[in-house]
């Protein structure tokens, strides 16, 4: 085949360290529009960012030059450091160390992205973990509860 053709959508879900809610209200949407920019930067093209106060979630298009692993890395350090530069409560902001990395139908997509359009009204019923574990099961990802936190 001559040429590379790829459409890999990916729903990538990752917390703050011991899901502190950290991510109040008047930096979500700063915050979103540069984890979006690091994605554009990464050509993985993001259809919508967002999250709640403990954890981000972003659906883009994995670039084919680029490995998952990198393109988290990327996200995770590069914003890390600028949310510490935007105040004083920010300066023992960390990511957590690990990830969740789903694949999305491209007929699903539409339900991805208001699924993340809604997650306020989400969080009002629904934990973090308990969100997270609904993905794990519906993946059926095994794992290890002991690890899966910290």
């Amino acid at each position: 085949m001559g040429q590379s053709l790829a459409k890999n959508y990916l729903h990538i879900v990752f917390s703050t360290k011991h899901r502190q809610p950290l991510i109040s209200d008047d930096i979500a949407s700063e915050l979103h529009a540069y984890l979006g920019g690091i994605c554009n930067r990464l050509e993985c093209t993001p259809l919508i960012v967002g999250g709640y106060n403990d954890h981000i979630h972003i659906l883009c298009m994995l670039s084919k030059k680029i490995a998952l692993m990198k393109l988290l890395e990327e996200l995770k350090s590069h914003s890390s450091k600028w949310i510490k530069t935007k105040g004083a409560g920010f300066h023992q902001f960390y990511w957590q160390d690990g990830y969740g990395a789903f694949s999305v139908n491209p007929t699903e997509v539409e339900v991805v992205v208001r699924y993340i359009n809604n997650q306020k009204e989400h969080h009002v019923k629904h934990s973090f973990q308990d969100e997270y574990r609904v993905f794990l099961k519906k993946y059926k990802i095994a794992y290890d509860e002991r690890y899966v936190w910290e």
